[in-house]
């Protein structure tokens, strides 16, 4: 049994990786700032910590004694502004960092995304040499590549570091995909030149194997994609997505040139273009393969959204 500390333990994906430690006899505990994450993690069978995330002197000394630490806290509205990317996303991976290595965990596994790799040109089938872009006029993508960089620059011997990089995670409970089907239903989305573009994603226990495997397998200072080995059509993928969460109404289509003068990056590129992505070195590396299938997943989505329903 491992000693496992988590951060964004109260998340979309955290909730999941919370569980499948939980599962596998491992002992978690998970930062938390507010009443309602404490509930969802106690709630999960974990212990709460609570602490201010940018601030490792609030619960760095709640580290001491693990394994490992997987740090998945990050600012995930698109929307907000540079300096709410930089506090949480920024200063919250240094300070995750600093904890960890304060109190001498040897093992730190980051999650991160493709978004740090975007800058503005589509990502086809690349692999992870492609450079991190810090530069990017998205501060969602820039905080994101200066974040993994943090970790991965911070690889010592006694301190090994790996960063995980799932593409548009999905399943039960995604607030993105439902927030996708929100913004259909009031007539708040629209397809990007006809959203025919191939793209890959990554259903939440498949990234959440991902990360596990990272803390197990993965090579020390080195990131690896992970997805579904399953590449869609963004539009087939949502479609189906949104007849289950009970989008009835028609989406209009828009083309590039209308969709750079009224929407943010990197919301447009995240929705406008080709991505997709090599899984070779965490094949190989990781001995990673998705737990669930395309379908399997969907229905999975289906029965939580009728079970929400009933």
């Amino acid at each position: 049994m491992a000693h496992v500390f988590v951060t964004g333990g109260s998340g979309f994906i955290g909730q999941v990786l919370v569980r499948r430690l939980l599962g596998a006899g491992h002992s978690v505990a998970a930062l938390v700032r507010s009443e309602a994450s404490a509930a969802k993690v106690s709630a999960l069978g974990a212990e709460p910590v609570r602490g201010e995330l940018t601030d490792p002197f609030t619960w760095r000394d709640n580290v001491a004694g693990h394994d490992v630490v997987f740090h998945l806290a990050a600012e995930t509205d698109v929307t907000a502004d540079r300096e709410r990317h930089e506090l949480v996303t920024v200063r919250g991976t240094q300070a995750a960092v600093d904890a960890a290595r304060y109190a001498g965990v040897p093992r730190f596994v980051h999650c991160g995304s493709e978004a740090a790799l975007l800058a503005g040109a589509p990502l086809v089938n690349v692999d992870e040499t492609a450079p991190l872009r810090p530069d990017s006029d998205a501060a969602y993508s820039a905080t994101k590549a200066v974040a993994e960089k943090i970790v991965l620059d911070a690889n010592t011997l006694g301190f090994a570091t790996v960063s995980i990089r799932p593409r548009f995670v999905w399943g039960p409970g995604s607030f993105l995909v439902e927030g996708l089907a929100a913004a259909a239903k009031a007539g708040g989305f629209a397809w990007i030149d006809g959203g025919r573009h191939t793209t890959d994603v990554t259903f939440v226990e498949n990234a959440v194997e991902g990360l596990v495997l990272g803390w197990q397998r993965g090579r020390p200072g080195q990131a690896y994609f992970i997805t579904d080995r399953h590449r869609v059509t963004l539009r087939e993928f949502l479609e189906s997505q949104f007849e289950i969460y009970g989008v009835d109404v028609p989406i209009p289509e828009m083309d590039a040139e209308t969709a750079a003068a009224e929407m943010p990056v990197p919301a447009r590129w995240f929705l406008g273009q080709q991505c997709t992505l090599r899984t070779d070195k965490a094949v190989i590396d990781l001995g990673y393969e998705p737990v669930v299938d395309h379908t399997a997943g969907l229905d999975a989505v289906r029965e939580s959204v009728g079970l929400s329903r009933a």
